[in-house]
């Protein structure tokens, strides 16, 4: 039989645990709540991809594929527009000449993770692991620093957020997105999506990869991606990468993205 004191005592460390269960439970999904952009508008302009104004950056998800990302490439080399593409390390280590690829057509390599994974439950060790991996894949393989990291789905996790801090780089979400991972997504419709949020200084999620899509739909967004390029030139705006985007910067009326608009 437990005296009244073990049962108290019994009782307080039943608490403590719950309450240290609520607050490692809260420090991984907190973040998370970042993934609704009226959310992140308010608390994060940074995250949302906010930049400057005359500027928008354009930026893909999942690759590198040898089936599609080459599509991309072509399409943005035709129109002198360079992007920044998260890349997915795993795809980056089975593909090494697509990264080269990336950057010889002067485009910036981010940090999409190695896997692409949901965060069900907190991993921090392995989320802290796979981005240091990814980073060290995009330098060695690339030869560049990445700077940004966006988690797969978009969700961000305390051990998420963590790990990008902790290998030097910087989140960044979207502003607008083609939603064009769907099996009901075609050109029209991806164009559509964008545009319905598309602003001056917003950042554009599309993919060019399908490898966590319905098989074939990156043709979707590889379809829109023409006529989004158009409409930004007709509205005045110059289209590029994050590096460029001057996300965090005071704005001083000029932009360095100027120099290199696209026809």
């Amino acid at each position: 039989m437990v005296g009244r004191s073990g049962a108290g005592r019994t009782a307080v460390s039943a608490g403590a645990v719950g309450v240290a269960a609520g607050v490692a439970a809260a420090w991984h999904i907190g973040p998370a709540a970042t993934w609704l952009p009226p959310v992140r508008r308010i608390l994060s302009p940074a995250l949302d991809g906010r930049g400057h104004p005359a500027h928008v950056a354009l930026t893909f998800d999942d690759g590198p594929d040898p089936a599609s990302t080459p599509h991309f490439l072509r399409v943005l080399d035709e129109y002198r527009v360079r992007a920044t593409f998260f890349v997915v390390g795993s795809s980056l280590e089975r593909h090494p000449a697509l990264g080269r690829a990336l950057v010889a057509g002067g485009h910036e390599v981010a940090v999409h993770g190695w896997q692409h994974e949901r965060p069900w439950f907190p991993t921090p060790l392995r989320d802290a692991r796979e981005v240091t991996r990814t980073v060290g894949a995009v330098r060695e393989i690339c030869g560049t620093v990445p700077r940004w990291y966006r988690p797969p789905y978009g969700i961000l996790t305390g051990g998420r957020l963590a790990a990008a801090h902790r290998a030097g780089l910087r989140p960044v979400l979207w502003s607008a997105w083609g939603r064009d991972w769907t099996a009901y997504a075609d050109a029209r419709s991806v164009r559509a999506s964008v545009l319905a949020d598309l602003t001056g200084g917003g950042t554009v999620l599309l993919h060019d990869a399908d490898g966590w899509s319905e098989p074939g739909a990156w043709r979707a967004a590889l379809g829109a991606l023409p006529g989004l390029l158009a409409e930004c030139r007709r509205l005045g705006l110059t289209v590029g990468t994050l590096a460029e985007h001057g996300i965090g910067r005071v704005d001083t009326g000029t932009h360095p993205g100027r120099a290199r608009r696209h026809r």
